[in-house]
């Protein structure tokens, strides 16, 4: 195996003497931040990173490898099937475990890939098992549960398009990063292709479980960027890990489709990037970004495996796109004050929201999620989502586009919060952004 580049070898010192300067693991920075040191040009690019990683492992990835939007209350398996607070399980930490986990998984390859670090392989591997959790807790084929309640086994009715594609980016990382076993490998290459061949029965729609089994909530063969871009990537990433021509043919053929309501086809709606979405999904630019993180990260990967000039050069373009319109939000972290005390209400989601009922559609769920008692909610969440985690994922945007675009503005975003002050888990992003870097930072973190 080839060893360490200079690169590499550099990224290991530089936590090397991190660690030193942080003393014995990451929770002396947490501890000598939460005292007044502050985050800002002063503090190290790197140091940021490890103070987002330790505070995200030590607060929100749950016992099975799930990332929790928040630390609050966990959905029992009553709320689960009653749809408490909601059918989709929205505003509880378990919303969004399989896309966020999905999403992030690709930075912790890249990092335990840099380090060589038995504790951040071992991370990786937990990880990939709260992935797999989620496709094996439901009797339904294809489901992609978004996390997991009390029992171990409990989950709300609706997966979604935003859960699985994640679920496919992250475990196609894992699995091309060289770091499972041959036999770990086999057994993540078989979830996917058993997933993979229900979507592709279904027409990649997504399944839902429970109260909603044999509807669908979302999928990927729309006119969206959104869609195209996901949909091209999982079938060209079953090829990467299965070698199976049939997922070869399938991505070609889809790449040269115009989809319904579009005369461009896959491959051109790639190129033009996510701007053209704006129409469908208002406010994407204002804060919306977040659900884009993937799109752009599957773009990327498909330019990576692209052998065709002309199509590469049709992702890159889209990749590029994306990465300047997402740098005008970068900026918008400095509305972030690391001192604000706005209350965070949403811990104990039961007080926030308690006008409920059935939902026998799905559309009484998205409904009943607006019925929240701002009052005990407070205002935190909302500070947080336009002030931390739309900065953030912007950033995370830009540097997929792995040319360095806009690397200033993203390594100030990342150097400046306090992430042991964060509610909610987004600040993730803030990795995803620095894993894909092109190179690593110089060791001042600054340029």
């Amino acid at each position: 195996m080839k060893g360490p580049s200079d690169i590499e070898r550099r990224r290991i010192a530089q936590r090397a003497v991190v660690s030193v300067i942080l003393g014995i693991g990451s929770w002396l920075l947490m501890a000598v931040t939460a005292n007044g040191a502050a985050p800002g040009p002063d503090r190290t690019t790197l140091a940021s990173v490890e103070q987002a990683h330790a505070t995200l492992w030590s607060k929100f990835i749950d016992q099975h490898g799930l990332i929790h939007d928040f630390v609050g209350v966990i959905p029992t398996p009553e709320d689960c099937a009653l749809g408490k607070p909601n059918a989709i399980g929205w505003r509880t930490p378990l919303a969004n475990g399989a896309m966020f986990t999905g999403l992030y998984l690709p930075a912790v390859c890249e990092r335990a890939r840099g380090t060589g670090a038995p504790a951040d392989k071992d991370q990786a591997r937990r990880l990939v098992q709260g992935l797999l959790k989620c496709a094996a807790v439901s009797e339904v084929p294809g489901f992609i549960a978004r996390g997991i309640g009390t029992d171990g086994r409990c989950h709300y009715p609706t997966g979604s398009d935003d859960q699985t594609h994640p679920w496919f980016y992250g475990l196609h990382a894992y699995v091309m990063s060289g770091l499972p076993s041959a036999e770990e490998r086999q057994q993540i290459v078989d979830k996917m292709k058993q997933v993979a061949a229900v979507l592709e029965g279904t027409n990649w729609k997504c399944p839902c479980d429970g109260i909603y089994k044999g509807q669908f909530r979302g999928g990927f063969q729309g006119h969206l960027f959104r869609d195209a871009a996901r949909y091209l990537f999982m079938l060209r990433a079953m090829y990467d890990v299965t070698h199976d021509r049939v997922w070869l043919e399938r991505y070609r053929k889809a790449r040269a489709e115009c989809p319904a309501k579009s005369d461009k086809t896959r491959a051109e709606i790639c190129a033009a990037g996510y701007g053209p979405d704006r129409e469908a999904i208002k406010g994407i630019d204002e804060h919306s970004l977040w659900i884009y993180v993937g799109c752009q990260g599957a773009l990327a990967k498909l330019a990576a495996m692209e052998t065709e000039a002309a199509l590469r050069a049709q992702y890159r373009t889209g990749l590029a796109i994306n990465a300047t319109n997402a740098l005008a939000a970068i900026g918008g972290h400095t509305g972030f004050d690391n001192h604000d005390t706005k209350v965070f209400g949403h811990a104990n989601w039961r007080a926030v929201y308690t006008n409920w009922y059935s939902q026998p559609k799905q559309a009484d769920a998205e409904k009943l999620t607006e019925s929240e008692d701002k009052a005990i909610g407070g205002k935190r969440k909302s500070y947080e989502a336009r002030y931390m985690r739309h900065p953030l994922a912007a950033a995370a945007i830009s540097a997929l586009a792995g040319d360095g675009t806009g690397r200033e503005a993203i390594e100030q975003a990342i150097r400046h919060y306090d992430y042991a002050k964060l509610n909610m888990s987004e600040f993730f992003f803030a990795e995803c952004a620095y894993y894909a870097l092109p190179h690593a930072p110089e060791a001042t973190g600054k340029q």
